[in-house]
């Protein structure tokens, strides 16, 4: 039986279910190898805060039996995952959405689309992992289940809101983890922890939400995967992409996401933007970055600054952000209210104080500032497809400052300031929300460790729909500043 460590240290998702089709190892063992490993660093890391064991070990056994029966294996069969803890279901599992405190016994009778084509596809959930609540920021925190704690130092945060996901990964204790993305919670914390996270097309991956089913556009709300390599995130894109007629703004016709991985990126365009011409950058992050795009001019591409043209300012920007996701949160509570729960009433301490913040803000947004922030959207809009019509790919860092400290209150905030200017403290240190607002792919790829040992992220964002060129972006940059090695530096 191949052990815990070696399996963390050496298999990507990819190959593990290559193992596994050919009969090197069982599911079981592969399985039993991630569990000891979940169980021997999760308590350090805080990465996973639901566990599935029992039904996974069923799961891993009926896996196994299929593969001696000969029956068709999927592109992920036996290979163990994790699903968010947010708004991301599998039946009869419980959903705190967040760590909310109430609903620490509250289960969900329906799928999301990661988890319910990943089993399609033959992969094991093993748990759930940790998340702020409601995902309404740019950390991970919450006061059930306290911060997940980043693998390359454990007084620091992963980064949210996906980022148990992005914590596990980085780790080791699973290949591959779901992650979900309406204002970076894919990017940020993959920025953070070292790890590659894809945030595809809007569309490209069915995001079916009831009991409103066109919630998904203000701004452009994403699944995807985070993963330790490129190759397993277009692995995964090909079984989460296509169409489904219970999303209204699904979209038709295949990618080939595989073949991407070995598409050259010579000749392309790139265009290069430290800042977006807004955002205070740390300068220990823009000194990785600077060295890191010049990987794409040794594979052949041409890279060139660019002005974007914002016209508003980041803390206007990130205001805009947050006064759109604010009706979601509120439509959510309003939700729980119908079903008995009123937990703006009966369960007020469960929720940090920025989240009462923006829900007072957002039950008093009239139709009128609505038109009107979507007007600053289409500003942002036609800046960044201005550049992208110009240029194939836009690369920036994906973050503006390194991974923040760990609180011990359960509310853990990003920087105040950078550089001495003052941001949102939720999210106005991620350059990721910006392309929420127009819904082009993007991924954040690791480009390296900062000069503290932090890993720090660089952002490809690809013209709309071109989720190929990103993929072939990426492992370009994979193939000539390979970052497999920086997992050993995990202090766990």
């Amino acid at each position: 039986m191949p052990s815990a460590e070696d399996m963390a240290n050496t298999d990507s998702a990819a190959t593990l279910a290559a193992r596994i089709r050919r009969k090197e190892v069982s599911p079981v063992e592969v399985l039993d190898a991630a569990i000891a490993r979940i169980e021997a660093h999760n308590p350090k890391i805080n990465a996973l805060i639901i566990f599935g064991f029992d039904e996974a070990r069923s799961a891993a056994k009926a896996a196994e039996a299929a593969i001696m029966r000969g029956e068709p294996l999927g592109a992920f069969h036996g290979v163990p995952i994790a699903m968010k803890d947010c708004f991301d279901y599998k039946p009869g599992w419980v959903t705190t959405f967040g760590g909310i405190r109430a609903l620490k016994n509250y289960v969900v009778d329906t799928y999301c689309t990661f988890v319910e084509r990943m089993e399609q596809a033959g992969a094991i959930v093993v748990g759930k992992t940790n998340s702020p609540v409601f995902g309404f920021r740019g950390t991970c925190d919450n006061y059930l289940f306290g911060p997940s704690r980043n693998p390359f130092d454990l007084t620091k945060n992963t980064g949210g809101s996906s980022g148990g996901s992005a914590g596990a990964v980085a780790a080791g204790l699973l290949p591959l983890c779901e992650g979900t993305d309406g204002g970076g919670s894919i990017r940020i914390p993959s920025s953070w922890c070292g790890v590659y996270g894809l945030k595809p097309s809007f569309g490209r991956v069915p995001l079916v939400t009831r009991p409103e089913a066109f919630g998904g556009t203000v701004p452009f709300i994403f699944e995807g995967p985070i993963t330790r390599t490129v190759e397993d995130a277009a692995l995964a894109m090909t079984v989460l992409a296509g169409y489904d007629s219970r999303d209204p703004y699904s979209i038709e016709g295949k990618v080939d996401f595989m073949g991407a991985l070995r598409a050259p990126v010579a000749g392309k365009r790139i265009a290069y933007t430290r800042d977006y011409g807004i955002f205070p950058v740390d300068r220990r992050v823009v000194a990785v970055v600077d060295k890191s795009v010049a990987a794409f001019e040794e594979a052949g591409a041409h890279v060139e600054e660019v002005e974007i043209g914002l016209r508003r300012s980041q803390r206007e920007l990130s205001d805009l952000w947050c006064r759109f996701v604010a009706p979601k949160q509120v439509a959510a509570l309003e939700g729980f209210k119908r079903d008995g729960i009123d937990l703006a009433r009966d369960h007020r301490d469960d929720f940090p104080p920025e989240f009462w913040h923006w829900d007072e803000i957002g039950r008093k947004l009239t139709v009128t500032q609505f038109i009107a922030d979507q007007e600053i959207r289409t500003e942002v809009l036609d800046a960044l497809r201005s550049v992208l019509d110009r240029y194939d790919l836009l690369v920036s860092p994906t973050l503006a400052c390194l991974a923040a400290d760990n609180s011990a209150d359960g509310n853990t905030l990003g920087p105040a300031e950078i550089e001495g200017e003052s941001i949102d403290r939720l999210i106005g240190w991620c350059m990721t929300y910006l392309i929420n607002f127009i819904g082009y792919p993007a991924a954040s790829v690791p480009a390296g460790l900062a000069e503290n040992g932090m890993p720090v992220g660089m952002q490809i964002v690809g013209r709309r729909y071109a989720d190929s060129d990103v993929i072939a972006a990426s492992a370009a940059f994979e193939r000539l500043r390979p970052w497999m090695d920086s997992y050993r530096l995990c202090r766990l």
